[in-house]
């Protein structure tokens, strides 16, 4: 019987075109077929997805040994069985490739962390900004996350050249009605590091929102396109302006190679790929940490070197690896 890797490395390979419903149903556990890209299906049949719930006993194995150890299995099938219901028009490939990538990263499809959500006949894995923030916290060096929004009547001052944290001080009017609070006009982001240090401070106007959008989403073109409007950015604008800042945020502060796939995952559902492939590998995630790990103490031992017959020190060029370069490349977005 192959294992879930078997199934994740034939999911890169071309597939042919997916039998009958019937069929589909008929197909052993491990069909490579399962995790296939299926963005070239246009039409499925609500017959399709009858069985989830015999699927979801089915793979009940590999689920488990997607979950993390510390996220709570129970927790995690109570969300899937109550997503199942809004994904029956949804291929069974995409369906259970979605569900392993939000396995694979620990987090649990109530709503609140991540979305299971459908773009027409495909599940795509839609990580909330609970979700990102929840990875900030299990990377061990960020101890609190602040998210918030600036209405038009609150008092707020951000003067970045003052020192932390006079540099950005934001004053609500609760006690006034919702109506006379004014619009959103800002969104912003800012965390406590270990160590009592506080991050940079992520702000955001409507137009920065508006130009993300725009330039990085392509479900919101997709559905300005097809008129169904029904983007996360149509529906939900403001929640998607705060995880704007939150992913900004996840550039400036300590980092783990758990949290970049998170970005590299929700952008490949964006773009219609299987996101499955982009989640984190248990034995590779510990390599990945165990790298950046000694990555780390080779920066930290770079100090001032003190020149001969001189006294003085001098800084050493920091020196920066291949991967570090390519996550620059593609963290310019």
């Amino acid at each position: 019987m192959s294992t879930l890797k078997d199934r994740i490395r034939a999911a890169r390979q071309p597939e042919p075109a997916a039998p009958a419903a019937a069929d589909e149903h008929d197909q052993a556990p491990d069909a490579p077929a399962e995790l296939a890209d299926v963005r070239g299906h246009h039409e499925v049949e609500p017959a399709v997805n009858q069985t989830a719930m015999e699927w979801l006993a089915r793979y009940r194995d590999a689920f488990e040994e997607a979950l993390p150890a510390h996220v709570d299995g129970g927790a995690f099938f109570a969300a899937v069985r109550a997503a199942l219901p809004d994904l029956v028009r949804c291929t069974p490939a995409s369906t259970l490739q979605a569900l392993l990538a939000c396995a694979r990263f620990g987090l649990i499809p109530d709503g609140v962390q991540a979305v299971i959500k459908r773009e027409g006949c495909l599940a795509v894995f839609v990580p909330m900004y609970q979700g990102y923030i929840e990875l900030m916290y299990r990377s061990g060096l960020v101890e609190s996350v602040h998210v918030g929004v600036v209405h038009e009547s609150d008092e707020w001052t951000f003067e970045p050249s003052a020192p932390a944290p006079l540099d950005f001080v934001h004053k609500a009017r609760p006690e006034l009605p919702k109506a006379e609070r004014g619009p959103v006009v800002l969104a912003y982001a800012f965390a406590w590091l270990r160590g009592g240090a506080r991050s940079q401070v992520i702000v955001l106007s409507r137009e920065d929102a508006e130009e993300i959008r725009d330039e990085y989403s392509e479900a919101y073109r997709r559905a300005e396109e097809s008129g169904t409007r029904d983007s996360f950015w149509h529906t939900d604008f403001t929640a998607m302006w705060s995880k704007s800042a939150v992913r900004r945020l996840a550039k400036v502060v300590p980092t783990s190679a758990e949290l970049r796939a998170l970005g590299t995952a929700e952008d490949a559902g964006d773009a219609g790929e299987v996101q499955v492939l982009h989640a984190p590998d248990p034995e590779a995630a510990l390599l990945l940490a165990e790298a950046d790990a000694a990555a780390a103490a080779s920066e930290a031992s770079q100090d001032p070197v003190p020149s001969k017959g001189s006294g003085r020190g001098r800084a050493q060029p920091k020196r920066v690896s291949r991967r570090e370069r390519r996550e620059r490349r593609r963290s310019a977005r």
